[in-house]
């Protein structure tokens, strides 16, 4: 199904949810569920660069996720590392961008150094950007927003009784360079943000399946794409003005 350029999301969120279920239900290990969720990324990425989509958010690891099994969490970064190093080089020549969204707090050197050449590497490429939020949390994100905020007005000597604009908190946000999110979606049945891009969901349309992450494909977005199309966006406003 094509779909008018605008009227498509410039910017979606996912919560990609339901990889310990769907390898539970299959009697499988919860890494065998992430590494399925794996390859319903690649999935996403082939099927937005084919519908014209620009900016896609995906919450790869919570802050709060440092509470899970200290087994699954190295897997999980494990499962990352083999990610970057298997499908950079057929990313990088779709023209896909990297960008990375949390805290560096945690994250081992090797993890970072990957996370790094994988940015650098991708950063001319104009396609599709794919922010992988790691070792994200917006409550944390917004904090530390906050606190440069306040170091910049020391070391420029302005006054902090001068009223705090939305641009100058948002230009220390680790999605500066991406637009607001327009669509959210969750999968596995969850209905709630889970301390995801808050302050860039403000407005976003939520949408919500009962699909599990590894069985998301492109006719899952194709769907999500068609609700979105259905919703009157008013910001706030009137829908006549």
């Amino acid at each position: 199904m094509g779909f008018l350029k605008s009227n498509l999301p410039k910017h979606i969120a996912v919560i990609m949810d339901g990889n310990g279920r769907w390898a539970t239900a299959r009697g499988k290990s919860r890494s065998e569920g992430h590494r399925e969720g794996a390859q319903a990324i690649d999935r996403l990425m082939d099927a937005s660069l084919e519908l014209g989509l620009q900016n896609i958010s995906l919450y790869a690891f919570s802050t709060e996720n440092w509470k899970r099994p200290i087994t699954e969490i190295r897997s999980i970064f494990n499962l990352l590392i083999e990610f970057i190093e298997t499908r950079l080089d057929t990313i990088h020549a779709r023209g896909i961008r990297i960008h990375h969204s949390g805290s560096r707090k945690r994250l081992t050197r090797g993890v970072l150094d990957k996370i790094d050449f994988a940015i650098d590497k991708t950063k001319k490429n104009k396609n599709l950007t794919v922010n992988f939020c790691l070792n994200y949390g917006s409550r944390d994100e917004l904090l530390r927003a906050a606190q440069e905020v306040f170091l910049e007005r020391k070391r420029s000597k302005v006054s902090f009784e001068k009223p705090l604009k939305e641009k100058e908190l948002e230009k220390f946000l680790y999605t500066s360079t991406l637009p607001p999110v327009d669509l959210l979606i969750r999968t596995a049945g969850e209905q709630r943000l889970s301390n995801f891009l808050l302050w860039q969901s403000a407005y976003a349309e939520l949408y919500f399946t009962d699909t599990l992450w590894p069985d998301f494909d492109k006719n899952s977005l194709v769907d999500s794409l068609k609700w979105y199309e259905t919703r009157t966006r008013k910001f706030g406003g009137l829908e006549n003005g």
